[in-house]
């Protein structure tokens, strides 16, 4: 067994990413402000990896702490920029299953971070996969307060050149700033969004 080095975890890396996106891709510069686009994530050591079990609290139990520090992680990256839209996904080594991955992206997990953020209303879009180290990912986005902001549908693509390794579990959060540059296809816009159930 791996040594813990963050609650009961061991994670081996901690990454951090960002981009600024200044103009589309037909060169039309930003509509405003940039498009800035943020990934935190970690590789930590699977104690599952190998083997089967009914019972995955050991991964669950400390993601409240892990999701604080995914907190911590982005608002220290953005440096004070807003944060309107979120993403997370897993990436999980060949010895372990998917369901493993997903183990760290529940609610205990999720919650700390819409705290971070202000706050919220709208549940978190996700996916993962298996892969070997490098293997690309593709994070989705949706506005943290009302799922049916069209202009925030995005993703962040990201690899990580060493993970995951067979016993890992790469755990991704994504952020933005804002929705797509130039988003022009109508629908609920982030301006009507009000009150508790996240519309006017």
């Amino acid at each position: 067994m791996k040594a813990s080095n963050f609650a009961n975890y061991h994670i081996r890396k901690w990454y951090s990413f960002s981009e600024e996106t200044l103009a589309n891709e037909s060169g039309q510069l930003a509509d405003g402000e940039p498009l800035f686009k943020y990934v935190v994530a970690a590789a930590i050591h699977n104690p599952y990896a190998g083997r089967f079990s009914e019972d995955l609290s050991e991964l669950i139990e400390s993601s409240p702490e892990l999701g604080r520090e995914f907190g911590r992680r982005i608002q220290e990256l953005a440096g004070g920029r807003a944060i309107v839209s979120y993403g997370k996904a897993c990436l999980v080594g060949s010895n372990c299953e998917y369901e493993h991955g997903n183990a760290f992206l529940t609610n205990p997990a999720a919650d700390p971070v819409r705290e971070a953020l202000g706050g919220g209303k709208s549940w978190v879009p996700s996916t993962g996969k298996r892969g070997a180290p490098g293997v690309t990912i593709d994070v989705p986005l949706a506005h943290k307060d009302a799922l049916y902001v069209r202009a925030q549908y995005d993703t962040v693509s990201v690899s990580f050149g060493d993970g995951p390794a067979p016993d890992e579990v790469i755990v991704i959060w994504a952020f933005a700033s804002r929705g797509r540059l130039h988003a022009r296809l109508g629908g609920l816009q982030a301006k009507d969004i009000k009150g508790d159930n996240g519309l006017t």
